[in-house]
């Protein structure tokens, strides 16, 4: 078995996504890396599916001399989370590291979101969130100090209710994880990144977050990879409990 910790990534759809970079990132400082993936998110979604991220990013992997696994996984379904840990342990050992990329997030108000929109985004926000937190702590066996649990949020509410309302929860379980797992030696924090340039943002919308952040430039989805793997590594350690602002200071 390989000395290296293992990560579990998810919401690894595309490679120039902030899940991707996190992933390659991690595999340069040293750790193996399974990604999860839904294809039929992406594919709804305005940028469209790339049909070769997943073998791509793993190929890049190796490439740094990481073992890799690229899963398929549906985290709407509330069987899936145990699945993906499972499959994931058998290609690449125990997971040491989870860090939660995934999302629903399709922009609708207080009056125009449908039941079904709010309980597809609670579902894979807020319950796929928790169940992997509970496979993770359920499953760690390893030394004390090295479990290290990571998700990503948002500050998102108006138009965008039902995502920012997963988020706040996504926010509240994963912070539980630093007190109730304790016991394992199991560091938890949140990242709220802002706006990140993963294509999705209209020139319109550059110039503002631009014009709208202190440093003068819109953040990247290497700005995230870096502080998830100084998290992770053993001077990371210290951090625990935290909801993080990496954002350049926008306002």
């Amino acid at each position: 078995m390989s000395k290296r910790g293992t990560a579990l990534v998810t919401g690894v759809g595309r490679t120039v996504g902030i899940g991707a970079t996190v992933a390659v990132d991690l595999a340069r400082a040293g750790w193996d890396v399974a990604i999860s993936h839904w294809r039929p998110y992406d594919e709804k979604m305005p940028w469209g599916a790339e049909p070769d991220a997943q073998r791509e990013l793993t190929d890049r992997m190796t490439e740094l001399g990481a073992r890799s696994a690229a899963i398929e996984a549906d985290l709407s379904d509330p069987a899936v989370p145990a699945r993906l840990f499972d499959e994931a342990e058998r290609e690449l050992g125990p997971v040491t590291a989870l860090v939660m990329c995934h999302a629903e997030s399709v922009d609708s108000g207080l009056l125009d979101t449908s039941v079904v929109s709010f309980d597809l985004h609670f579902a894979v926000n807020a319950r796929a969130t928790w169940l992997l937190v509970k496979e993770f702590g359920q499953r760690f066996r390893g030394d004390h100090g090295s479990g290290r649990i990571l998700a990503f949020t948002s500050d998102h509410t108006v138009d965008n209710m039902p995502y920012g309302s997963s988020k706040g929860a996504l926010d509240r379980i994963t912070l539980a994880a630093a007190r109730e797992l304790a016991h394992l030696g199991v560091t938890a924090n949140v990242i709220n990144p802002g706006p990140i340039d993963t294509g999705w943002m209209t020139p319109e919308q550059l110039r503002g977050v631009e014009r709208d952040t202190p440093l003068g430039r819109v953040g990247m989805p290497q700005d995230c990879a870096n502080l998830v793997t100084f998290l992770c590594s053993p001077r990371g350690g210290w951090i625990n409990g935290q909801l993080l602002y990496s954002n350049g200071g926008f306002k």
